[in-house]
């Protein structure tokens, strides 16, 4: 990956992270605000959340209710760059509320952002998404980067981590904290074969943010895993020059 350091310099940008209170969302955040990289950082969700690290107070919390997001257009004006973490499960919310956030949600931040002349759309999609599976989780994954994919972005990015590890999520289900742990030893041996820790997905989303990562002009990009963990060794290259 050739990262010819095209820059966007840190600080000209202002940026909204979408479903900050998930694991995604927050590993994204901290990385943001303890680098200080945007000249403001919005953290949009649907609760206010008392943070214990002081870190997280830089951000401006935003409440919004998703189902009436029209409502809220105004927070997403003279916003430079959205990253969008929204995501649930089908345990936690059903197959209606799973696809009312990771399709119905997603489609209507990107909407928005991109009428309010944000310049930048990252999203959080999953390996094996496919709008055309029979599968509930890969097709709604997939009809969301479908959807956001259309939109008037200058670039679009979607990322496909494989499972994510290093989230505390209290809806873990058995089979996938088994998987998990059965993954052990090939985050060593081979480390973007099943698993893509939380913090690599953040900074490939940084370094795709501020570096010109070997776009080649698309407008539409999509970075599998591979690209993830590549990004994210130029983004700590970018964070040493920053300094």
């Amino acid at each position: 990956m050739n990262s010819s350091l095209v820059k966007v310099e840190a600080k000209s940008l202002s940026v909204a992270i979408v479903g900050f209170t998930g694991e995604c969302g927050k590993a994204l955040t901290k990385e943001i605000l303890s680098n200080d990289l945007f000249n403001r950082t919005i953290l949009i969700g649907r609760r206010k959340v008392d943070f214990d690290q002081e870190i997280f107070k830089k951000g401006e919390q935003t409440i919004v209710d998703f189902d009436k997001l029209d409502d809220h257009e105004e927070v997403f004006k003279n916003v430079d760059v959205v990253y969008c973490c929204l995501g649930t499960t089908r345990g936690k919310a059903g197959v209606e509320g799973f696809r009312k956030v990771d399709f119905d949600y997603v489609n209507k931040t990107a909407t928005i952002a991109a009428k309010c002349g944000c310049k930048q759309f990252h999203l959080i999609s999953s390996s094996g998404a496919n709008k055309n599976s029979s599968l509930l989780y890969p097709q709604v994954k997939g009809l969301a980067e479908e959807a956001v994919n259309k939109m008037d972005f200058d670039k679009t990015y979607v990322y496909r981590p494989k499972l994510l590890v290093g989230t505390n999520r209290d809806e873990n289900r058995v089979g996938e904290r088994i998987f998990k742990a059965i993954t052990v030893p090939f985050q060593y041996i081979a480390p973007t074969f099943v698993t893509t820790p939380i913090d690599i997905l953040a900074k490939a989303m940084l370094a795709n943010t501020f570096l010109n990562i070997n776009s080649n002009g698309d407008k539409n990009m999509l970075i599998d895993n591979n690209s993830i963990f590549e990004a994210s060794k130029i983004y700590e290259k970018f964070l040493k020059s920053k300094n």
